[in-house]
């Protein structure tokens, strides 16, 4: 699976809305003029076969001196192949019962850091999911071939958005929240039954299905999670998987 986009928030000590734990309290502070202002996403899933590469980062978000790297790809269905380093790692590739290691996450590094490692992949196990910005992506569950689960992201309170909140990221584990950077789940190895990881909140996506194969799902849009690796024999990945495009949130008080 795909690793989330870097996830970086800065807001003021005395905000009232509540923070993530990737809050940095000294914010930043802005002035009248042009920004230039950046969009860029998750990473892309692995692919099958195993001739195929990495899935691919995906590339950076930039609001004034705040840049938060893309997403790292997820390893192929190779042996021993490994996720890539980024905002969030991304997940390892599985074939034939043995994997590699995740990708590093929160690279570079900043602090609080911006995402997490991508999950390893372990003999009988699918692939490893994408990091998360809340969360290490998982290995499979050995011997079920299934993929790993991508790691839940970080969240943005509702009232910091405004009313609008629903149509932004997605539902997660703290109430009254809208959660982004979501790694993508690993996909299945080719021996049935067996299933591809869940998406980690916050817009990863699902790994694809083995025997029928099916295609993991895509990161969901303007959220930065990763992509879900696809199901082996002969499942699909990399350019037709991406990970999701990101988002910057502006929230300013004139004074």
């Amino acid at each position: 699976g795909g690793g989330a986009g870097g996830f970086r928030e800065g807001r003021a000590s005395g905000d009232s809305y509540t923070v993530s734990p990737s809050n940095a309290p000294a914010g930043i502070t802005v002035s009248a003029q042009t920004y230039p202002i950046t969009v860029g996403g998750g990473g892309a899933a692995g692919q099958y076969p195993t001739s195929n590469p990495n899935g691919g980062n995906g590339s950076n978000s930039v609001f004034s001196t705040i840049t938060s790297a893309g997403g790292g790809g997820g390893g192929n269905a190779n042996n021993n192949s490994n996720g890539d380093p980024g905002g969030s790692g991304g997940g390892a590739g599985d074939d034939d019962g043995a994997g590699g290691t995740g990708g590093s996450g929160n690279t570079p590094p900043v602090s609080p850091a911006q995402g997490n490692d991508g999950g390893p992949a372990a003999s009988g196990s699918g692939g490893g999911g994408g990091g998360g910005a809340g969360a290490a992506g998982a290995t499979g569950p050995a011997p079920s071939n299934n993929g790993g689960a991508g790691g839940v992201g970080a969240y943005v309170p509702d009232g910091f958005i405004g009313p609008d909140a629903p149509s932004f990221g997605t539902p997660g584990p703290v109430s009254s929240t809208r959660y982004f950077a979501g790694g993508g789940g690993g996909g299945s190895r080719d021996t049935a039954p067996s299933s591809g990881g869940t998406g980690g909140s916050g817009g990863g996506g699902a790994g694809g299905e083995s025997n029928p194969s099916t295609a993991g799902a895509a990161g969901s849009t303007n959220t930065g999670g990763g992509a879900g690796g696809g199901g082996n024999s002969p499942g699909s990945g990399g350019t037709s998987n991406a990970g999701g495009s990101g988002i910057v949130m502006i929230r300013y008080k004139y004074q």
